[in-house]
């Protein structure tokens, strides 16, 4: 496996659970880390912009990438196209930049079979309650759409499991402050420290590389 000096961080969460708001506050706080912006064949939103929340493309163009092996993993939702395109971030890799996938747990393993070293984080609501008043405080579905988000819910965390991390999102700063930790704890396996400082460890005579994946 080819040794990068850059981590992946995949954040998994059902639809209100605050994924979103988490790494962005994140993103913020720590301007080391890149966010890696998915393709999509679906028109953008009202305020959307096209490179800033997603890469807008045609169907012609999606499936000509994945169809080249140009996506470490897609999905067709509702009869549009999303997918996570491969080049960007293995150069950021290659650059030792850490970056970030904001993933559903179906993209997460298929990151999972190129990458077996990213590190998975999933954010879980407090309760299903507090889930369901999340979704219908933020204004943006209608009350059948968040009946469906809520049943589609109990499925995906389900697969928290496949995560290394569960962080509870039940007060913000806390939950930030653990997904801080989480990066900062992974920035410090003995296979990231000794891809960014090889020359270091070449000095000091280490020269035991890791044992298996999750060790770099």
């Amino acid at each position: 496996m080819t040794q990068h000096s850059g981590n992946i961080f995949m954040v998994v969460a059902p639809s209100g659970a605050g994924k979103s708001s988490l790494v962005n506050a994140l993103l913020a706080k720590d301007p080391s880390l890149a966010l890696s912006i998915s393709c999509t064949t679906r028109t953008p939103r009202p305020g959307e912009k096209d490179k800033q929340h997603y890469l807008f493309v045609e169907d012609a163009a999606f499936q000509s990438l994945r169809d080249q092996g140009g996506m470490l993993e897609w999905a067709e939702v509702h009869g549009n196209f999303y997918g996570t395109p491969r080049e960007p971030v293995e150069r950021a890799l290659t650059a030792g930049t850490d970056i970030i996938l904001e993933i559903d747990w179906q993209g997460a393993r298929q990151v999972r079979r190129h990458y077996p070293q990213a590190v998975g984080v999933f954010i879980l609501p407090p309760s299903i309650e507090a889930l369901e008043a999340r979704l219908k405080n933020r204004g943006q579905d209608a009350p059948q759409v968040i009946a469906r988000r809520l049943l589609a819910a109990g499925g995906e965390m389900a697969h928290a499991s496949d995560c290394e991390y569960v962080i509870i999102n039940q007060e913000f700063s806390l939950a930030l402050e653990q997904l801080s930790h989480i990066v900062a704890a992974t920035r410090l396996r003995y296979g990231a420290q000794a891809a960014r400082h090889a020359e270091l460890f070449t000095q000091l005579g280490i020269r035991k590389t890791p044992s298996s994946p999750t060790d770099t």
